[in-house]
């Protein structure tokens, strides 16, 4: 691991742990003293999302992450609520036996957690997601016949 402040390849392991499905290393470079953090994450490139239109890219969490956090806006919900649904989210989609999954399921997937955490969020998630077009689809969705 390369000092972030000298750039030397000389640094110490200090202390690791878990953390939400990554590995904190505390650091230490050997040549300047200065100490650091990392994180270590799997990437998970064997997982493919199927677009409506059919094409097919790999699966990012940050997608998730937009839609869900543009839902949220201006509503009274703790951020690390809004990051365990993605997480939780994010585990479902992986535990999956297939490589390849639809956005549909991924859609389908947030939609769940988010009635359960906040129904404005949810409305406003379903509304893109579920293409509304007019007052109709939101008393369907709202009535419960989506």
């Amino acid at each position: 691991m390369k000092c972030p402040f000298c750039g030397r390849d000389s640094t110490q392991v200090l202390e690791s742990r878990v953390v939400e499905e990554a590995i904190r290393r505390r650091r230490k470079c050997l040549s300047c003293n200065k100490r650091f953090t990392t994180y270590e994450k799997v990437k998970n490139e064997f997982l493919w999302v199927i677009k409506r239109d059919g094409r097919r890219e790999p699966f990012e969490k940050d997608k998730i992450r937009r839609g869900v956090m543009r839902a949220f806006e201006k509503r009274p919900v703790n951020q690390e609520k809004i990051d365990e649904l993605i997480n939780q989210v994010e585990r479902a989609m992986l535990r999956r036996p297939k490589e390849e999954i639809s956005a549909e399921i991924i859609g389908k997937e947030v939609l769940k957690r988010l009635k359960r955490m906040d129904k404005v969020a949810w409305l406003r998630f379903a509304s893109v997601y579920l293409k509304f077009e007019d007052l109709a689809d939101f008393r369907k969705a709202i009535s419960g016949k989506t």
